[in-house]
């Protein structure tokens, strides 16, 4: 197997090809960054739930469970987008926080308060790097 060089970015390949295929769980290698993001994702109602499970190998896994409208099927979450790439960092100061679709959408900034939403760094008045969109 190889090394992957974006971890983030394969975090949400794994999630996009889950929702494509109408999975109802996706397991996806840890790392603190991508359980903060989960986290986030949680809270903003985009996944049904999530579980840690440590014990499965050194870094441990994260199972999430995915969310789908009851009678349609259609996912909560539209679009997952890579937007900082380890060739191309994309940081942002608290004055040019970017807006996801007006603000239906959510970006997920990595600041020195942590892993937060683009509303939180704008209450916070903190930039940092912009790591993904989801709508």
């Amino acid at each position: 197997m190889s090394k992957v060089t974006d971890p983030i970015a394969d975090y949400l390949t794994r999630l996009r090809n889950a929702i494509r295929a109408n999975h109802r769980v996706v397991d996806i290698p840890a790392s603190n960054l991508k359980k903060e993001m989960t986290r986030i994702l949680k809270e903003k109602g985009y996944i049904l739930n999530y579980k840690f499970e440590d014990e499965v190998n050194y870094q441990g896994n994260i199972k999430i469970a995915l969310k789908y409208h009851p009678e349609t099927r259609v996912p909560a979450i539209k679009a997952l987008e890579r937007v900082s790439r380890p060739g191309l960092r994309n940081y942002c100061d608290s004055e040019n926080i970017p807006r996801v679709l007006n603000g239906l959408g959510i970006a997920i900034i990595s600041t020195s308060k942590g892993v937060i939403t683009d509303k939180e760094a704008r209450e916070m008045k903190v930039g940092g790097e912009v790591l993904c969109y989801v709508y």
